[in-house]
């Protein structure tokens, strides 16, 4: 079995990041929000305050004026040509995408070209959590409750804050655009929790 991160590492991009601005131009009153977005990652990022996943709940509130099942489809009809075509020639029925990402927005590019998913639970309307943000350790947690002591044969990822998982994988990838190399099992990333 191989295992992947998503964002930037399969999709060339940050796919939340995509679909925050895709909804903004069918969703205009997501506008209100930006000043408490803003707030929110001057908040986490610049005075350090809070958690990663509140930061995130911040933003994730633009999902109260979005449907979100049809934006979701509809996003994906435009952009799962961003997945990379390395991937896909070496796509693998038992693949395993692990990712930070809210799974409602994950899930249909893996039922469209067969990949298992692992992703952080988020509420599709309320872009409230429900579960741990799917980061670092969380990763391994949520693989081990899905999947036991199964192998990782392979694990690739565009950042080393997965060393979590690259630990217990037969051999890890780190992944910059389209080149993919050997992990560096030197190179220690504290985790932006």
């Amino acid at each position: 079995m191989n295992v992947y991160d998503f964002d930037r590492t399969i999709y060339d991009g940050d796919s939340t990041v995509d679909f925050y601005f895709f909804c903004m131009k069918r969703h205009k009153k997501m506008l209100l929000l930006l000043p408490s977005l803003v707030g929110g990652y001057l908040k986490y990022y610049l005075f350090k305050i809070g958690t990663k996943t509140q930061c995130k709940q911040t933003m994730y509130k633009f999902l109260k004026f979005c449907d979100a099942d049809k934006d979701v489809n509809d996003f994906w009809e435009h952009h799962i040509s961003k997945v990379k075509s390395w991937y896909i020639k070496q796509k693998r029925s038992d693949d395993v995408i692990i990712s930070a990402s809210p799974e409602f927005l994950i899930n249909p590019c893996g039922e469209q070209l067969g990949f298992n998913v692992i992703a952080s639970k988020v509420d599709k309307k309320s872009g409230k959590y429900y579960g741990e943000n799917c980061y670092y350790n969380e990763k391994v947690n949520r693989y081990r409750k899905a999947y036991g002591t199964a192998k990782i044969d392979e694990f690739y990822s565009d950042h080393y804050s997965d060393e979590p998982l690259a630990q217990i994988s037969e051999k890890a990838f780190i992944v910059d655009k389209d080149t993919i190399i050997d992990w560096d099992f030197n190179k220690h990333i504290k985790p932006n929790i």
